[in-house]
């Protein structure tokens, strides 16, 4: 159920705020990275050895050109050769120091990077779907495939290669500038005074670089949503022959995403260009500076190679940190739209001290007073003023118009919305104040349009008890006659239904559904038009089966087919969202009113 937003005139509800993603605020900066922080957390000896093999390595680094200097002044200017092979020698031992200490670095970071993703993955899904439906009914499905996928890659391409580069450069630029400062307190003051005109503007465009990055992200998932939309209905649009038109709908979104993405890139050159330029124009003023120390003999000339190695060092840091600032701020826009998520918090939870449901289970069903509206239709009641009992083994049959409010007191029942008013009891508890898995367990559900999982003819029916054993299946699919139509397939009960079950037809579909559900064997069954997909001779057979399986269950089914629920014990019949009458199928026709008119408009045909 998809439910339209408010519109513009009406503000929309504070509830719905905090569970559309796309009304969320940006946060400014770089702050949203914080919340990556926990699962870095989480490796403490990884990150101690990544750490430590970091620090080797930059010690390696920094020591060659001290080394450098040596072997200028006390070797080449000195004419002494045998210094020269000492500190020739010395600089290949600290160069293979420096191969392993980089590659046991390189290694342990790309680890902690693809242990911290998988733990992203992980528990942004387990969260979406520990989110109740009122999330799915206001955000679109392929805008959070975006955020699983699109934006979880995003920040796993910065832990593969942005997070080494700030973590390597930050302690090289440290350590370069202590050194320049050791090597020559005047040049390296020199340093100082340039950095800050480095430092600033980058800053200033990453914050402008932040905000085009989630523009663009955004027009990603726009795409996203669009194309599982399109794949969603396929047959629709083929129908219809609106495949051009759904193209030249995709090329304005994807033209979109690429003109923001080009602003970005064009933002972003501009700032590498900026700091290169100004890079290379202090480095000359530094060899001019340098130079006239030389020759006024304050230092050596081996002293200002090793200065200029190490503003080599620090400038090229300071070039790599401002790349790699705008990737860390897409970054930081792709982890805000996955915080997001893991941010929301459900409308329905399960109570702190939730109520245990009787032991065994009762099978009784009430409602009383509901009245129900969706978050994103206040104004519209769905259920008004429902009183409802259902007695342990009672076969009720709920008849009405589509959209009389029938298959919402399934939902009801489940817990998947909370009544805006009364209350709704299973077993004599309020589902509001049981734990949602013992509730939901209490039910066997099929719905009207059967829902498929890639996998196995098998593999969906264990859905239902993912313990059965094999027996249990084909007891289960016998009864539901899923065997008339397997005992034909090669494969048997391991024929791949394929995504969303394309491999099955639809009354092979509704046949498993129900095997499934017989599996569960809940004490309470919640049939939503279950034979209706099947053929008149299968809908006999299966109709048989269910009335076997219903003996001594409490079931409600909801039917448009009279004929499917003449022998119900109770039938109530539903309009706008009331229940207008009840009794049984005689006593209804007996009294005339509108069960009566739907009978003979059926039973005639």
């Amino acid at each position: 159920m998809n439910e339209q937003n408010t519109t513009a005139e009406k503000p929309m509800d504070e509830r719905l705020k905090k569970i559309v993603l796309s009304e969320r605020k940006s946060v400014k900066g770089v702050k949203p990275l914080r919340a990556l922080l926990p699962f870095v957390l989480r490796y403490p000896v990884r990150l101690g050895l990544t750490a430590l093999f970091l620090l080797v390595a930059a010690i390696a680094s920094l020591t060659i050109p001290a080394l450098i200097g040596d072997i200028i002044d006390e070797g080449f200017v000195a004419q002494n050769l045998e210094a020269i092979n000492q500190y020739s020698f010395g600089i290949v031992a600290i160069a293979a120091v420096l191969s392993v200490a980089s590659a046991a670095r390189f290694y342990f970071i790309s680890v902690i990077g693809m242990r911290v993703i998988t733990d992203i993955r992980r528990a942004v899904f387990k969260h979406l779907v520990d989110l109740d439906i009122t999330f799915f009914d206001t955000n679109r499905t392929g805008e959070l495939i975006s955020r699983i996928t699109s934006d979880v890659g995003i920040v796993r391409g910065a832990l593969d290669s942005a997070l080494p580069v700030v973590l390597r450069s930050s302690v090289m630029l440290f350590g370069a500038v202590l050194m320049m400062f050791i090597t020559s307190p005047y040049l390296a003051a020199t340093v100082i005074v340039v950095i800050p005109l480095l430092v600033f503007p980058v800053v200033w465009l990453g914050r402008y670089i932040r905000n085009l990055s989630r523009r663009q992200q955004d027009k990603i998932a726009d795409l996203a949503a669009m194309a599982t939309e399109t794949f969603g209905a396929i047959k629709t649009i083929k129908a219809f022959t609106q495949e051009e038109h759904r193209n030249a709908e995709y090329g304005g979104y994807a033209e979109g995403s690429y003109q923001s993405e080009v602003a970005r890139l064009l933002v972003r050159a501009g700032m590498i260009a900026f700091v290169m330029f100004l890079t290379a124009s202090a480095l000359v003023a530094l060899v001019w500076v340098g130079t006239q120390l030389v020759i006024g003999e304050q230092i050596t000339v081996g002293e200002l190679s090793q200065f200029l190695i190490y503003a080599m060092l620090a400038t090229g840091t300071l070039t790599g940190i401002s790349e790699i600032l705008g990737t860390l701020q897409t970054v930081a826009g792709a982890s805000e739209r996955i915080t997001e998520i893991l941010d929301t918090q459900p409308t329905i939870e399960t109570p702190e001290n939730p109520v245990a449901l009787p032991k065994p289970p009762l099978g009784t069903v009430t409602f009383e007073n509901v009245e129900f509206r969706y978050l994103t239709r206040q104004d519209e009641p769905v259920l008004n003023g429902i009183n409802l009992q259902v007695k342990p083994g009672e076969t009720v049959a709920l008849v009405g118009a589509s959209g009389a409010g029938k298959s919402t007191l399934f939902s009801l029942l489940q817990r998947f919305y909370d009544a805006s008013a009364g209350s709704v009891k299973v077993d004599g508890i309020d589902v509001r104040q049981a734990d949602f898995q013992e509730l939901r367990r209490r039910f066997a559900y099929v719905e009207q349009d059967s829902v498929m999982f890639s996998g196995t003819i098998a593999d969906n029916i264990r859905f239902g008890k993912p313990d059965a054993s094999d027996a249990e299946v084909k007891a289960a699919a016998e009864a539901a006659l899923v065997d008339d139509f397997v005992s034909r397939l090669e494969d048997g009960y391991e024929s791949i239904v394929g995504e969303r079950g394309v491999m099955l037809s639809g009354g092979q579909k509704q046949r498993v559904a129900i095997a499934r559900a017989l599996l569960k064997d809940a004490p309470i069954l919640l049939l939503d038009e279950a034979t209706s997909a099947l053929d008149a001779e299968s809908e006999t057979k299966v109709q048989e089966a269910l009335e076997r399986l219903m003996v001594g269950r409490t079931t409600l089914v909801i039917a448009h087919r009279l004929a499917t629920i003449k022998n119900a014990d109770r039938i109530v019949v539903m309009e706008g969202g009331k229940v207008i009458d009840e009794g049984t199928h005689d006593e209804l026709i007996a009294k005339g009113g509108r069960y009566a008119e739907l009978a003979k408009l059926q039973f005639q045909k």
